[in-house]
């Protein structure tokens, strides 16, 4: 889980909206009705791409350097970025259950006091993994 930056080629079409396609990644493009929305949904298709190399466990490409790209008359190339963790927490929320082991005393102690212990679990894993 990272934060990736890879180059897309932008190609105008005739009514205005935009294909866009990672050369560094196969099945890798999408398209949008603007620029604004192209680089919106470039963002998205990065993250899921790369999120199911992370997935699977595959070697994700080294991206290309923006100027090697070959690219026709009306196409540009831009960089378009993504953190493939906040597309893991937007959309891989699905709660799973674990069971664990705590020490008696602390177990009464807790619930004592009210303690959502799924709560402190949840906040201690998202700050030990920052």
């Amino acid at each position: 889980m990272a934060k990736y930056a890879y180059p897309a080629i932008f190609t105008p079409e005739e009514d205005g909206s935009y294909s866009i396609n990672f050369p560094d990644l196969k099945g890798c493009y999408t398209c949008g009705d603007s620029l604004e929305d192209g680089l919106e949904m470039a963002e998205d298709v990065l993250a899921l791409v790369l999120y199911g190399y992370e997935t699977r466990g595959e070697d994700i490409p080294t991206p290309s350097k923006i100027k090697s790209l070959k690219l026709n008359n009306d196409e540009f190339a831009n960089y378009v970025f993504c953190d493939t963790l906040e597309y893991r927490k937007m959309y891989n929320n699905k709660a799973v259950k674990k069971t664990l082991s705590i020490p008696e005393w602390l177990n009464e102690s807790a619930m004592a006091i009210g303690v959502n212990f799924s709560q402190v679990l949840q906040e201690a894993l998202i700050e030990k993994i920052k």
